[in-house]
Formats: C-alpha cells, structure tokens, sequence
C-alpha cells in the first residue's frame, strides 16, 4: 500500500474492539454519530465509523481539515468539549459547527508512540450533557486503549513482515547453496579425471609433484561441497538423513580416516585408542563423516607440539567416540555458538574453510539419537560424541573376560603413535 494514511485506515480496521468503542460512546452519551480520524496537516479521513444520523461518512472517508475542529486539536493536543454550540463562548458562531450542523461535540487526541495520531470524536445535531457527566474521561481511556492496540498492531506487522524477509533470505541462500554444489561437482570430477590421467603419462617430478597438490586441492573442494549439501539438505530438507545399520567394521572405517588425514599431516603425532568390543547400529559413511570433522579440526587448530588423542569405545550401553588436542582454549564468547553453520572460533590459529564442519558433526551426532559436546580448559579441547547403542545391557561394561559377542569381526583393540615420515622411512618409501 503506498498510502500511509490508507495503511492507517486498514490498521483501525484491523482492532476488533473499535466497533464496541463507538458504540459505548453512542449509548453513554446519547450522541449519534462517533469516529475515529486519522488527522494530518492536510487530511482528515474516518477510519472507522458508526453512523446514527446519517451524517453520510463511511470509513476510507474525508473532509476538508481545515474545516474540522480536529485541526485545532491536532495544534494544541488538547481535547474539545462542547455541551451546546449555542450557549458556548468559545465556539458560538464556529464555521465548522454551522457547516456540519452539530451542537454537541467531543474530540480527544489519540498519540501513537508520543506522536499526534487523530481523534476519537463525537457530534449530534441536539446538545448533551457531556462536561457533568465526565464524558472527556471516558473518551480518553478509549483514545489510550486504541493507541495500545495501534502500537501492538505495529509491531506485530513489523516482526512479521522481518520475519517474512529472514525466511526469504534463508531460503535463497540455502537454495542457492545447494545449487552450487551440484553444479560445482562436474568440473571439479573433470579436473580430478584430467590429474589420474596425467599420472598415467611420462611426467617428471616436479610435474607429479604439481598434479598431486592439484589432485589434493581437488579433495578439498570435495570436501567444501560435501558440506555445502549437506547444510542444505539439513536446512531444507529437516535434518541429516542417515541409513541405520549394525557395522561390524566400524573400527576400519575410522583407522582408515586417521590414516588418511594422517597422511594430510605428516608433522603431527596421533595417539589412537579404538576398542569397539560390539557392533554399533550407526550409518558408517556419516559417523565417518563426522569423525573426520572433528580430527580435521583438532589437527589444524591444536597445538604443533601435542599428540592428537582420540577414542573409541563400546561401554556402558554407549559408543563414545572423543578426539583430543593440546593449546589454547576455545574462548567463551565462542562457544556458545560453537555448532552453528557459519561459525568459526576466532583467534584460533587457522581461519579456513566455510565453518560448516561442527555444525554437520552435530547434526549427524543427533541424527543418530545421540550427542555431541566440547570441554575446553587451558592445555586441552576435547570432543566427545556418544550415542546409546540399541540393546545394550548396562553391565556391557564388565568384566574383560566376557567376551565380546562377535570377536572376528568387532573386538578390535590398537594403540598406536604414529608419525607418518617415520611409518614412510621404516617402510623405504
């Protein structure tokens, strides 16, 4: 709507108790015609009205202001009384009472947030006793009760119309994103065909040396993508989809990911503990996903010069998997948003990436029914994900001679600190 005064006539239409208000005003006061104006410097409009006199306004409605005694009021900020036209010094004689024709008239300012609204007025052709009988203090409670329910109405439209516009850019945002990640797939899986293709050929070293930081670039961005779909099919779709199974060689799936990113990372020790003594009913792929997350993390915002720990166990009904790194704490100002998209700790020692990684650990942590949380005191930042393993008894935790109920396959026990130039020496890579 692009008239203001229109939006204010539709916004009294919108006040359900202003019809009851005007009639009250008729019944109490015995006067015929009662409305509520939207004055200005330049227009008086009804916008809303009971009629008993036929004095021929409806709402939407104008008179010319300066032929109102409103404009007065709307100067002043004072209210009008008149009991009798004919009998009241001050207005005997008035142009607006001759041309309108009334002789008992009532008009009180209404403010809307301290500023100078309109009137909720009143006029009938005979006179009424309205200064005896306190007419005036009646008509403003009603001119303040509208104005509250003004205010309100604001508001409220105010608060939706932000809320429309957050939901917009959300929606935009989280679309678009999921369109740039489909569509950044095809020439990146271009890009890393053209690199195998490449090996396959006569390079010399300094060539093969180029194509793998290439190849390893392009695993970056697959990653970067990966979570980009992820945050929007989370956003989108209601969450991360997980398939739920009982895998036997979970304890693989997780030695291959810090073999890989110990690979990534060949400076930093890695003291690995897994002892998964039953199978986990988990989506392997995602709990992957979120493993490799966490370690990612812990390798590059840890200190240099303390192992990465991580754990992995079946014990208590639970499967805890935590991952352990030295250095400063993450400060308490990020914290608390710490699992939102987006969001990255800062002054930690490294800025990159889009800060989706903890969040999408989160939500496929509660995808699985379980939780992920962070302890960070000075010298030490830990993150542990558990989550309830179906059917487990509470003494699962007993005795090491009970043995486990599937020990070919999931009793897997490995400690190990390992520095990968020194696995590549012993190996004569």
């Amino acid at each position: 709507m692009d008239d203001p005064v229109a939006e204010d006539v539709a916004r009294i239409a919108r006040i359900e108790v202003i019809p009851k208000i005007l009639e009250v005003i008729c019944r109490t006061t015995g006067m015929g015609f009662a409305a509520v104006a939207r004055v200005t410097d330049d227009r008086w409009v009804a916008c809303a009205v009971r009629d008993e006199i036929d004095f021929g306004l409806v709402p939407g409605g104008e008179l010319e202001v300066q032929t109102t005694i409103c404009s007065e009021i709307r100067d002043s900020g004072q209210a009008v009384v008149i009991d009798h036209v004919a009998k009241d010094n001050a207005f005997r004689g008035h142009p607006t009472a001759a041309q309108y024709g009334f002789q008992s008239y009532i008009s009180v300012p209404i403010s809307r947030q301290g500023a100078f609204f309109g009137t909720l007025c009143a006029i009938d052709p005979r006179p009424a006793r309205l200064k005896a009988a306190k007419a005036q203090a009646m008509f403003e409670l009603y001119a303040e009760l509208i104005a509250f329910h003004l205010e309100a109405e604001e508001r409220l439209s105010r608060s939706e119309a932000a809320l429309l516009n957050e939901r917009q850019t959300a929606e935009l945002r989280e679309q678009f994103i999921a369109v740039l990640g489909h569509d950044l797939r095809n020439p990146l899986a271009s890009i890393d065909a053209g690199g195998r293709l490449l090996l396959r050929t006569e390079l010399d070293e300094e060539a093969v040396g180029l194509v793998r930081l290439v190849q390893s670039s392009v695993q970056r961005m697959a990653g970067l993508i990966d979570n980009l779909l992820d945050f929007a099919r989370g956003r989108l779709g209601g969450g991360i989809d997980v398939e739920l199974h009982e895998d036997p060689v979970l304890a693989s799936v997780l030695e291959q990911i810090v073999a890989e990113l110990q690979a990534a990372h060949p400076e930093r020790l890695i003291d690995v503990e897994i002892d998964l003594r039953r199978p986990v009913p988990c989506d392997p792929r995602r709990i992957a996903q979120l493993f490799s997350n966490l370690l990612a993390n812990a390798l590059t915002h840890g200190s240099q010069d303390v192992p990465v720990g991580v754990q992995a166990t079946t014990e208590g009904g639970r499967f805890v998997l935590s991952v352990t790194n030295g250095g400063q704490p993450i400060p308490a100002s990020a914290m608390a948003r710490l699992f939102e998209p987006f969001s990255r700790p800062s002054g930690r020692a490294s800025q990159q990436g889009l800060g989706l990684g903890l969040y999408i650990a989160a939500e496929i942590a509660r995808a699985h029914g379980g939780l992920l949380d962070v302890a960070s005191d000075p010298g030490e930042t830990r993150f542990t994900f558990s989550m309830p393993l179906a059917g487990a008894a509470a003494t699962d935790e007993g005795s090491a001679q009970t043995p486990p109920a599937r020990p070919d396959a999931v009793a897997r026990t490995l400690v190990r600190r390992r520095r990968s130039a020194e696995v590549l020496q012993r190996s004569g890579g």
